[in-house]
């Protein structure tokens, strides 16, 4: 394979890996640190009217994916009622009913809402408005008061804003006093502000909203007018009292539904009360729930979507290719060597139940007796396989006796050497034997100290819980882990214990090349 195949494959894997830890991280909000918290917000609404004798029916509007929010959850409080949720023109609305009801009535809805940042949708340009024909004398009084508003703005949005203002004024002229008649609330004016701008072809929406903030316990939902810009291109959103252009920056979008919140049959009298509450909760747990809100197959082929006990053991297996790549930058660049290729990782793995100090000591009672026990089945010129079968069962026997010894002296930890994978310590008593009989002692214990070495380092990395989270959380990781393995794979260069072995080499000039000549001066003898 080409070298620069090569590169583009490590390539892709890091732009993949990068791209999925930044998404979670940004757009899904994943923690990126254990024992995290974060804002979230309890949102109700709770509606009180009288019941009629007859049917009742009641129809609220409840959030529908605001901009900058996301409602992980909600629930419904309505007893003897019956309930569906329909959608419609990008609102959403709850409509209870009820065949009889007497007396007072409270229904509820509360949502969990998570701040995510995620803008608006867009829209396209909407229709303009046609108007429409108005009795007298509404008609000459709307007239009126259009024209002077007019006077005092310079595009679609400083019309609608002096527009609110002249509609909500204190003391109204005599037109906007007759246009007013009973739209006493804040929005049956807004929606008498859109109707009035249909006059000049202005699109206008209605919108709801309430600020989240620590100080507020009970709140309420303040109405705004969006207003189509055609100069623009753009929505631009005006206070549907005052006439102020902007949105507060910690506004939640309740409603965009182009009719009042709270709506019940022949009950003009029923209300709508909001309280929310500000708390502060695990930001892996909201993310969760955020993630399944959106989509309920986002969490199901997630990890964080296993049982507990699997997820236990997924946050160890994955911390196993971490190992791995530490051994490789020790062996490959530092030059350590070792007793088998993963054999370090594997008891560091170990080390996790017994601990770094205990599990070197087990580690070390387990080799230097087994290694006794090996030099003496080497007297007898066994073949290879029922040598290794006789050191796995000396093996399983010293972890016996190790555990039993411990038992009987309180040390609680020696029965823990169980966990060694038996295996591994098989292969080492022979790979430490064989380099002892053919390159001598020294050689197999410098391989064994560099072993334990590794292992230590591997055990200490894989126990910060900072890395086990990022590791769980986003596993997309390791492509990043497996790229850099990839690149380098093809390094065949010098190793850093080579280069403090040999150099006495760079200081000192090779005596195999002669030494430069003294160049003759021009026209010197």
């Amino acid at each position: 394979m080409k070298k620069t195949q090569l590169y583009l494959l490590a390539l892709i894997l890091a732009a993949v890996g990068i791209a999925g830890f930044y998404y979670k991280w940004k757009v899904l909000r994943f923690p990126v640190t254990p024992q995290s918290e974060s804002e979230v917000w309890e949102v109700q609404a709770r509606v009180e009217f009288k019941a009629r004798s007859g049917p009742n029916k009641v129809t609220l509007q409840i959030p529908h994916n605001p901009p900058g929010y996301s409602v992980i959850d909600e629930n419904f409080v309505a007893r003897n009622y019956g309930m569906n949720i329909e959608r419609s023109r990008g609102a959403r609305e709850v409509q209870w009913q009820i065949r009889r009801a007497s007396g007072a009535q409270a229904l509820y809805y509360r949502a969990t809402v998570y701040r995510d940042e995620h803008p608006a949708a867009e829209t396209v340009e909407p229709k303009a408005p046609q108007p429409r024909v108005h009795e007298e004398p509404f008609a000459t009084a709307r007239a009126a008061l259009l024209e002077a508003v007019l006077e005092k703005s310079v595009d679609s949005a400083s019309f609608a804003a002096e527009l609110v203002r002249q509609l909500n004024a204190e003391e109204p002229g005599q037109e906007v006093a007759l246009l007013r008649n009973k739209a006493d609330r804040a929005e049956d004016r807004a929606l008498l502000a859109i109707d009035l701008l249909e006059d000049r072809q202005i699109s206008a929406r209605l919108m709801h909203g309430m600020e989240l903030n620590d100080a507020s316990v009970e709140t309420q939902l303040i109405p705004f007018l969006r207003i189509w810009d055609t100069t623009a291109k753009q929505w631009r959103t005006i206070h549907a009292a005052t006439g102020a252009e902007g949105l507060p920056e910690n506004l939640f979008v309740w409603s965009t539904a182009q009719k009042p919140v709270l709506a019940v049959e022949d009950n003009p009298r029923a209300a709508v009360t909001f309280s929310l509450q500000r708390s502060l909760a695990d930001a892996l747990d909201t993310a969760k729930e955020n993630l399944r809100s959106r989509n309920e197959n986002f969490i199901a082929y997630s990890l964080l979507n296993l049982p507990i006990e699997s997820q236990q053991t997924f946050k160890i297996l994955l911390l196993v290719p971490v190992g791995a790549f530490i051994m490789l930058i020790l062996r490959n660049l530092v030059g350590i060597k070792t007793f088998g290729t993963f054999m370090p990782v594997l008891v560091a793995l170990a080390f996790n139940w017994t601990g770094l100090v205990a599990g070197l000591c087990l580690f070390a009672v387990i080799i230097s007796l087994g290694l006794l026990i090996r030099f003496y089945l080497e007297r007898l010129k066994l073949l290879l396989v029922p040598r290794l079968t006789a050191v796995l069962i000396i093996v399983v026997l010293l972890m016996a006796l190790v555990s039993v010894v411990s038992n009987k002296l309180g040390i609680n930890v020696g029965l823990s050497v169980a966990l060694f994978p038996m295996i591994i310590l098989t292969m080492t008593i022979e790979r430490v034997s064989v380099a002892w009989e053919e390159r001598g002692a020294g050689y197999a214990i410098k391989q064994a100290l560099g072993s334990l070495a590794i292992a230590a380092l591997a055990y200490l990395a894989m126990g910060q819980p900072q890395l086990q989270h990022l590791i769980f959380v986003f596993p997309e990781l390791l492509l990043v882990l497996l790229a850099v393995t990839l690149l380098l794979g093809r390094y065949s260069g010098y190793r850093l214990s080579e280069l403090l072995r040999f150099r006495a080499l760079a200081r000192e000039p090779d005596p195999i090349v002669p030494p430069p000549s003294q160049a003759t001066p021009v026209g010197g003898e």
